[in-house]
Parts: C-alpha cells; sequence; structure tokens
C-alpha cells in the first residue's frame, strides 16, 4: 500500500471535496425510460441468442477498453466521467429479457455512481486486466461498463473499461473515447459538459424493427448470391474446448504494406479488400475448396442522425467468391472487388434474415452457419486520451473466439500478420504454421502479384478423388459421420468409422454393404467403430494412432469427407450410383441414393444386418421412432413451426433458426423434464434425431438417481390433494430449500416439494411428494399453492426479475390457507441511511434489480395476509448463506465472495478497502448457516412475523474472511489495504436479527470456522 505525503493528501481531499461538490451533467433518472421496453436491433439478437442457445457464450462478447496512463490521474474525476456517460447513454444501462418469446430490451435507471476499482499491481498487471476481460456480463442484470484502475506508481496507471458487445461497436468506441475525455475534463475542473444530448440506441432499433418488410428485394438479391453455397468444412483438431482461441502474428517486412496499397490502387481496390484476397488464397491454400465464403464487417452507421450514437451497428456480410481456374492473384483481388462490391450494396440486410432465408442449406450438419471465416484490417487500437497525461493503448486478449477461423493484417509502425483460431479447428503448431504461410503468402503476392494460386506459399490440400472405394463408399452413408480406410504395406486392410448417431449400423452392416459393392480384394477385413479420429495438429486423421493400423499405415492429409451435404462428390473406382424416386434425406442432397443402391445391387440378398443401412424414409428404413417422448417432439414441432413434420424432415427445411430452436428446446424441455438447450436443436436437426438425443438423456438421467424409493411425480398444474398439514416448499433443490427439506423431515412435517422433471429425484424422499413446475408455469404454481396447507418459498431465478414478481404474484392469488413464508434478502434493504440495519428499515436507494425484486415480491405477500382465509406472513431476509452443500459452495467460490476466494486460491494478492475509506470504518458481510436459516424459516410457520425478519448468523469483515480463506487454502496470498473498494465488497451495512434468534442460535458446527472449511474442503484434509 503507498503511503500518501501531505502534500498528495491534500490534494486527494482536495479531489474528493470537488467530487462531492460536483453536480451531474445531466439529472438522475430513477426510473426505466418513459418509452418502455424496445425490440432487439438485428445484431443485439444474434448477440442475446447466442448466449440463449446452450452452453458458451461466456465472455466472449466482452469488449475490453485498456490504456496506460502516465501523468497526474484524477480517479474520482474518472468515476464522476463514467458515470455520466452511463447517465447520457441509455445503451449502457440495458437490461434484456423476453416476454411471449420475443426478447427486448430495456434502460435501467441511471446508477448514482459508477464504481472504479482502484488496485496496486506489480508489473503490468497482465493477469488482473485478464481476470477482469474474463468475468461475464449478465444480460438480464443490465450491462452498465465495470472500470479496473491499476496502480503500478504514483504517476502509472492502467485503465481497463470492459462493456458488452450488445451495447458497442468499434465506432462506438470512438465516441466513448471522446465524450469520457470532455467528461473528464469537466469533473476534473468543476465546470459543466457543453454536449448534446445524444441519440438513443434503442430508437435505432425500434426504426429497423419498423423497416423490416422493407428488406424483400434485399434479401431475393441474397438468396440468389449465395444459393447453393455451404459452410466451409475446416480441419478439426483434438482439442475439445470448441471456443478457445489462439492467436498467432507474424512480422512483415516493412515493404509488403506499401506493395498492397500500390497494388489496391492499380485494381481500383482498398488494402482491406487486398488482404481479403489474400484470405482467400490462404484459404483455398488450406481446405482445397474453390467456392469459398468469407465473412467480412458491415455498418448501418448512415447520416447525421446516427453521430453520436452509441450501439451496436454492425453486420457480417458474407462475400462469396470463385476461385476455380487457378488464377493468378491479381485475378482474384478484381473477383474479390467485385463480391465485396455487390455485398456493400445489399449491406442493409440482416445476416440472421439472410441465414433464415437460405434455411437448412446455409447449416453445417452441427447446425454450424455459413460463415466460419473472417478477414479484417487492424489498425492503432483506440486509446482513453485524457487530457494532461500520456496514453498508450494497451491490448487486452479474450479467451474465446467468435469464430473458426479469422485472417488479419495488423496496418500500424510494425506490420504484421495475423491468424486466430478456435483451437477445436487448429491444433498444436498447425496454427503457428497457418501464421507464417499467410505472411509469406502476403510478401509473395506483394513481390509478384500475377503470381498463380497453386504456386503460393502454404499447405494446399490434396483432394479426394484417389481415395480407397471402400472409404468413398462408407463417407457417402448417411449414417457416418466420417470414414479413413489407411494403404498398409501389408495386409489387413482395416476401415474406421465415426458414426452419426450412437445408435446406428454396426460393424457387420456397414461390411455387409461394401461386399455388396466392391471387389472382394476391395472389401476391408473389419469396419472399426471410433468415437473420434485421432487427429494430428492440422486436423488430419493420425494413421498412426488408429487401433490396429499396421504401422506403415497412410490417410489422405486432409479427410474431413463429404457428407450427405456434398452432392457433387463421386467415388473413384465406384459405378455411379442410379438415381431413383425416393424422396431425398432432410438436407436436401442425393446421397440416400448411395445407400439404397447398396441393398438394390444385384447379387446381394438384404439380411438383418442391413436393415439399419437402407435410406431414411423407404419401406426398408430404420423403424420409425415411437413412445411418449417421439409424440412429445412431433407435437413440439408442429406447434413451434407450424405444421406437422416427418421423421426425417429437417429443422431449417421446416422454416426452424435460432429462435425457434430456444422456444421449441424450452417446450420439449418443460414438458419432458430432460436437459435440452437450442443448440442441441440445430445439430440433431430431425424429429427423428432430436427423439434418439433424448431418449439417451433419459437413460443417463436415470442412472444418475440415487437408490431411493420412487417418488411420487405429481403431472404438471394439478391440484390432487395432499396429505394434513402438508407444506409446498419451492427450490428444494438449492442450497437454501435442501436444508428446508431436511428441517422439515426432521419435524415430520409432509412436504409438497415443487421441482423440474430433469430435478424431481434430487428432492425426492420419505414425506415428500414432488410436484412437476418452475417459476415460470403459473399454472401449475397456482394448483401446487391451492393444495397446500402451508408455503416455503425459497426458489428465486436470480436473474430475470420479472420472473420472480410474476411468480409470486401468482402465488399469492392463489394463497387460501396457512402460513406463508417467503425466503427474501438483505438486498432488498438496498443502501439504508444507518450502518447499523433495523430489521423492517427502510430501503434506501440504489435498489439492484434482484433487491428491488425481493422488496416487490415481499409487498405482495404482505399486502395478502390475514385476508380470505389466508394465515400469517413472514419474509425472512437472509444475507450470504454458507453451507456443505455444492451449491452454496459455487456461491462462495464465485459469487458476491468469489474475488477474495480466487484470489487466495490462485494465490494472488487480496487488495481489500482499508478502515476509513470513503468515510466508513468496516467493510464486510453478514452470512447465515444454511441449517440456521432453515430453522428460523420453519419456526415461521408455527409463529409468522407477520412481517418482515432477518436471518444472520454473523458479521465477518472481509480481512478476517480473507485471513480465513488464505489459511483454509493453503495460500501465500497477500492481504493488501488500498484506498479504493471494489463492487463487490462494497459493503458496510450490519443487520439486526432479533424476531428470530432463538432458531438462529448456532449449533456445534455452525460457527464460521467450521463452516467455511465444510466448503473449502479443507474439513476433510
Amino acid at each position: 500500500m503507498h503511503t500518501d505525503t501531505t502534500a498528495a493528501l491534500q490534494e486527494e481531499l482536495l479531489r474528493r471535496a470537488r467530487a462531492a461538490a460536483h453536480k451531474p451533467n445531466s439529472p438522475a433518472s430513477s426510473e426505466p425510460c418513459a418509452d418502455g421496453p424496445a425490440p432487439l436491433s438485428r445484431a443485439q439478437r444474434r448477440l442475446w441468442l447466442t448466449e440463449q442457445l446452450g452452453p458458451g457464450g461466456g465472455a466472449q462478447y466482452n469488449v475490453p477498453f485498456a490504456t496506460r496512463l502516465r501523468g497526474p490521474l484524477d480517479v474520482d474525476a474518472l468515476g464522476t466521467a463514467l458515470t455520466d456517460l452511463v447517465r447520457r447513454h441509455e445503451i449502457l444501462r440495458t437490461r434484456y429479457g423476453r416476454r411471449d418469446g420475443e426478447p427486448y430490451q430495456e434502460p435501467l435507471p441511471a446508477p448514482a455512481r459508477v464504481a472504479v476499482r482502484l488496485v496496486d499491481a506489480d508489473g503490468d498487471g497482465r493477469e488482473l486486466l485478464d481476470e477482469e476481460a474474463g468475468r461475464p456480463f449478465d444480460l438480464a442484470a443490465g450491462t452498465v461498463p465495470r472500470a479496473l484502475v491499476l496502480r503500478h506508481g504514483p504517476q502509472d496507471h492502467t485503465v481497463l473499461l470492459m462493456f458488452h458487445h450488445i451495447s458497442i461497436d468499434g465506432p462506438s468506441l470512438d465516441t466513448v473515447a471522446e465524450e469520457l475525455a470532455g467528461l473528464y475534463a469537466a469533473a476534473r475542473d468543476g465546470i459543466p459538459y457543453r454536449e448534446p444530448q445524444p441519440p438513443q440506441y434503442a430508437d435505432f432499433a425500434r426504426r429497423e424493427c419498423a423497416q423490416a418488410d422493407g428488406l424483400a428485394e434485399g434479401l431475393d438479391h441474397w438468396a440468389r448470391r449465395l444459393s447453393g453455397a455451404a459452410p466451409l468444412r475446416l480441419p478439426r483438431s483434438a482439442d475439445t474446448d470448441s471456443r478457445r482461441a489462439a492467436t498467432h502474428t507474424a512480422a512483415l517486412d516493412d515493404h509488403v504494406l506499401p506493395a498492397l496499397r500500390a497494388l489496391g490502387t492499380r485494381h481500383r481496390a482498398t488494402l482491406f479488400t487486398v488482404t481479403l484476397a489474400a484470405a482467400f488464397a490462404a484459404l483455398h491454400r488450406l481446405t482445397g475448396e474453390t467456392d469459398l465464403v468469407i465473412g467480412c464487417a458491415g455498418t448501418h452507421r448512415e447520416g447525421r442522425a446516427m453521430r453520436g450514437l452509441v450501439g451496436l451497428c454492425v453486420n457480417t456480410l458474407p462475400v462469396r467468391v470463385d476461385l476455380s481456374g487457378d488464377p493468378a492473384f491479381a485475378v482474384l483481388v478484381e473477383r474479390v472487388r467485385e463480391a465485396l462490391l455487390d455485398a456493400q450494396q445489399h449491406r442493409d440486410v440482416p445476416f440472421d434474415l439472410i441465414l433464415e432465408r437460405l434455411g437448412a442449406g446455409a447449416r453445417d450438419t452441427d447446425g454450424t452457419a455459413l460463415v466460419r471465416v473472417t478477414s479484417d484490417v487492424l489498425r492503432e487500437p483506440t486509446a482513453l486520451r485524457l487530457p494532461g497525461l500520456r496514453a498508450e493503448a494497451v491490448e487486452v486478449g479474450l479467451a474465446d473466439a467468435k469464430f473458426d477461423l479469422s485472417f488479419g493484417v495488423v496496418d500500424t509502425g510494425r506490420p504484421e500478420a495475423l491468424v486466430r483460431h478456435r483451437r477445436s479447428v487448429l491444433g498444436g503448431t498447425a496454427g503457428e504454421e497457418l501464421g507464417r504461410s499467410f505472411a509469406a503468402l502476403l510478401g509473395a503476392v506483394s513481390a509478384d502479384p500475377g503470381i498463380r494460386l497453386s504456386r503460393l506459399p502454404g499447405r494446399l490440400v490434396q483432394q479426394d478423388g484417389d481415395v480407397h472405394p471402400a472409404e468413398a463408399l462408407l463417407r457417402a452413408h448417411p449414417e457416418v459421420a466420417e470414414a479413413v480406410v489407411p494403404y498398409p504395406a501389408v495386409q489387413p486392410l482395416l476401415a474406421y468409422a465415426v458414426l452419426r448417431r450412437t445408435d446406428g449400423p454396426s460393424p457387420a452392416r456397414l461390411r455387409a454393404c461394401l461386399r455388396a459393392r466392391l471387389a472382394p480384394e476391395s472389401v476391408p477385413a473389419a469396419v472399426v467403430l471410433l468415437d473420434a479420429m485421432p487427429r494430428t495438429p492440422w486436423g488430419t486423421v493420425d494413421a498412426a494412432r488408429l487401433p490396429g493400423a499396421p504401422a506403415a499405415a497412410v490417410t489422405k492429409p486432409f479427410t474431413a469427407a463429404p457428407g450427405p451435404e456434398d452432392d457433387s462428390f463421386t467415388p473413384t473406382n465406384v459405378t455411379p450410383l442410379p438415381e431413383t424416386s425416393a424422396a431425398p434425406p432432410p438436407d436436401g442432397t442425393r446421397t440416400a441414393a448411395v445407400t439404397e443402391a447398396f441393398a438394390a445391387t444385384p447379387g446381394h440378398a438384404p439380411g438383418e444386418d442391413d436393415a439399419a443401412i437402407t435410406p431414411q424414409g423407404t419401406a426398408s428404413a430404420a423403424p420409425l421412432p415411437d413412445g411418449p417422448r417421439a409424440a412429445a417432439v412431433t407435437e413440439a414441432f408442429t406447434a413451434v413451426l407450424g405444421h406437422a413434420p416427418g421423421p426425417d424432415d429437417d429443422f431449417f427445411a421446416l422454416g426452424g433458426q435460432s429462435l425457434t430452436a430456444v422456444q421449441l428446446a424450452e417446450q420439449l424441455r418443460t414438458a419432458l423434464g430432460l436437459p435440452l438447450n437450442g443448440l442441441d436443436i440445430m445439430q440433431a436437426r430431425t424429429p427423428r434425431a432430436v427423439a434418439a438425443l433424448l431418449e439417451t438423456r433419459a437413460t443417463e438421467q436415470a442412472a444418475a438417481r440415487p437408490s431411493v424409493r420412487p417418488h411420487r411425480a405429481r403431472p404438471r398444474a394439478t391440484a390432487t390433494a395432499t396429505a394434513t398439514g402438508t407444506v409446498l416448499v419451492t427450490g428444494g433443490t438449492g442450497g437454501v430449500g435442501s436444508f428446508v427439506l431436511r428441517e422439515l423431515a426432521a419435524r415430520g412435517r409432509p412436504v409438497l416439494a415443487l421441482a423440474r422433471p430433469e430435478s424431481a429425484h434430487l428432492v425426492a424422499g420419505d414425506g415428500v411428494d414432488v410436484v412437476e413446475g418452475d417459476l415460470s408455469d403459473l399454472a401449475g404454481l397456482r394448483a401446487a399453492v391451492a393444495s397446500a396447507d402451508a408455503v416455503i418459498h425459497a426458489a428465486c431465478t436470480f436473474t430475470r426479475p420479472e420472473v420472480d414478481v410474476a411468480a409470486m404474484e401468482a402465488m399469492t392469488g392463489a394463497w387460501c390457507r396457512g402460513p406463508f413464508v417467503f425466503v427474501s434478502s438483505v438486498d432488498a434493504y438496498g443502501h439504508p441511511a444507518e450502518a447499523q440495519v433495523a430489521e423492517g428499515a427502510a430501503s434506501g436507494e440504489p435498489l439492484s434489480p434482484y433487491g428491488r425484486a425481493k422488496l416487490d415480491c415481499e409487498r405482495l405477500l404482505l399486502d395478502a395476509a390475514g385476508s380470505d382465509g389466508r394465515g400469517g406472513a413472514s419474509a425472512v431476509r437472509s444475507p450470504l448463506v454458507w453451507g456443505p452443500h455444492a451449491r452454496l459452495r459455487d456461491q462462495l467460490r464465485w459469487g458476491a465472495t468469489g474475488i477474495l476466494y480466487q484470489a487466495a486460491a490462485n494465490g494472488r494478492p487480496i487488495v481489500l478497502p482499508g478502515p476509513g475509506t470513503h468515510g466508513h470504518d468496516w467493510y464486510g458481510a453478514p452470512w447465515v448457516h444454511a441449517a440456521a436459516l432453515a430453522r428460523a424459516v420453519t419456526a415461521c410457520l408455527d409463529d409468522p412475523v407477520h412481517g418482515v425478519a432477518n436471518a444472520v448468523s454473523g458479521h465477518v469483515a472481509w480481512p478476517e474472511l480473507a485471513a480465513q480463506l488464505v489459511e483454509l487454502l493453503g495460500s501465500n496470498s497477500r492481504v493488501l489495504f488500498g484506498e479504493e473498494v471494489h463492487p463487490d465488497l462494497d459493503h458496510h451495512w450490519r443487520y439486526r436479527a432479533d424476531r428470530l434468534a432463538d432458531a438462529l442460535r448456532p449449533r456445534p458446527g455452525e460457527d464460521l470456522r467450521s463452516v467455511l472449511a465444510s466448503m473449502t474442503g479443507a474439513a476433510e484434509a
């Protein structure tokens, strides 16, 4: 910790006084925007859907904005400037939700102050910057920017501002930097900021939505332009982490970029166009393909009305280029220029609408969209240039990649070629090699623009004209995802295959097909089924690691085999198969005929082993799925897509797209109680495949259930009679609810537990009756409440306050007898005026969306209590809940105290606010043991508090908690004290807990040290 000199202390006091006297440049609002919720723009919708589709998302769309500032930085003025910036631009304080199936955006009240976290940093603080950049945003809670200031010395700081891409793009960042400089100067000097109010992004989104009907002509153009284009098949590595990124750069000689600019001038092209042509050439060398699509960023920013607008106004432009005929690079530049001009003339059509129009043909079998590769020219990054300071932009990378592969040229004083890729595409040294070859390619075309593509540097993929005929036939089979037949120096000949489904054809069936079509000497001795092909870093099959393969076996350099969508493929040395009148397979290709011909070949008598290899949809096809899950799939497809599908109809061909995938998965997940997300739908694609996936998940779920007596799981939205005295418990699968269930069992109370079907086995047990449902199932909630004699409501979405409030409104409306206990939160107090908070004290602004929802729920409950036969109501406000439960351990590690836990677990310094910081003598948090909270909650059934009560076991100061974690985790972390407060640690209130004191009295093992030991694993050590 730095020790302030007298002069420095006086300067700090003057800064604080000036900041306290500073009036905001625009009035704070305590209510959402008067215009209310707005639709999402198409660009926002794409990002929002990425998070909704399934696992992933994370921090891949975070936008870090970092600058090294040297000179006297006024941190208070920076905080005031950032607060005023967020007040001026509603998009920087907007939350995102869904209503009636459609997403919306709504601005939140302007915060009283945006916190700026100040941390003393050793060295460049790279680890701290990367950690902050990797923290995800919660779109449902809002996207207020986060600010971190690293202090390297008295006049040396790094400022990191974190935004979410849904609220900002590149031009917006320039606007933000310019406005912050002006707002900082105004705050530092105590003068008003005179710039006019900027346009608001929600208005842009409304205009775009209103103009959607005028895009028909543009959509027709894109449909013609991209007709027949298919997602590129890239190499695959053994790395299973599909989004993790790797970036490789290679220096370019000083003459390369000037030569490329001159080349562009001769062909009426910009450096961007020439770079894009180089990316096409490199991609051709990597894949061997000549019909390629690369994505480029377009913009919707046009006209004076968009000036000063902060928000996401970008669009992906798919540029399709024909590379056939081995053209010279200069000719390729001409082709790329024409294709790019054509794309830019129709840039107003959102890319997701183009995908919807193209349907199934624009996606690979795993749901991957048409654009997998991008290209760009990167110039000097934007820096935050504050008056009186020297600024230098700082690069902060993100761990996840947005696209499979990206090519770039860094156009700065140190020119470089750049390749960024997902590790699942290129593994090992392959990405580094591609980066070097791309740099070499740029150098080659700058020296000789007439060089033909076939002579360019880079690895040229060999084509599949000489593959073994058995391999060609297997790869054409619709049930086979991938196949290879290595060429051995000696026999036996072996074939290897990866199936598309676990219930696909057996090795014997596949070999019978080959035996029917091939000469005896070409039939492999066996077909070996694998879960995945072993691969080299370049994504090619590693023959040496194939089980049982001879040591001398070789394979093709690239075996990402043509699948059912590659109708141009004709195997060498295989008689072309006849066209048939059978219905085509769901992806619209002709390869079903290949499989049909297996069984129709003269001289081959189909046996039972051949049943599973005939094309789907013919008389001898695999049996259609049946049973309740298959029927539910068909019903859901019909309800969401508007017409009944056949078992092998393709989701995208039926008009499906990302949002309908989310809706379809949600409907099936609710109806069947099985885990399913939108990405599963997009990858499975057909009702048959979705039903098979659900069957697999049902089997896995059943195997994972504990050995308890079968529970009685009631259908949703019923009100079957219950035992006298039955208590309805919501949230029983959570950390708090599980302890409540134990306490009720100990008291012998019959329980009706509300749970999702996929989680019902977690709460099943003696004395527990399970009713299926969740907080979004309002009819089921009403029926469950009506059937119970008492209610303990412990469930919460945490991130969807509108769902929580609607659920409470439904439950209180159905409440007709007995007591009702609501597990609330001390967040409902907000920022109270007094440091010692009495039970039921008035709330103070600002309240978080979570805290406001808790307060709204309490009001609904207390207003309903005591009328129409209802019993007493108790709102039990809990603080941090700790106890030996997986959910509670996760909260300790990743929740409000996560910054302390993660620092201690990784041996990093723990920076805490010192006593007296911001005028507060104590910083820390209240906590309660989960068992004590359960006792307090169940006590309210017999003795309601008829109002609000706090449930607090004690209070722990941050230094004490940090010391306990360091000791329990065996860490060498140092505890430091700073002058700023991290938002997660900005808590200085203590709460009285008198009304439930008897129930909260600690029992053995419920002291702070014991509960922390049980949660960190130290108790078992």
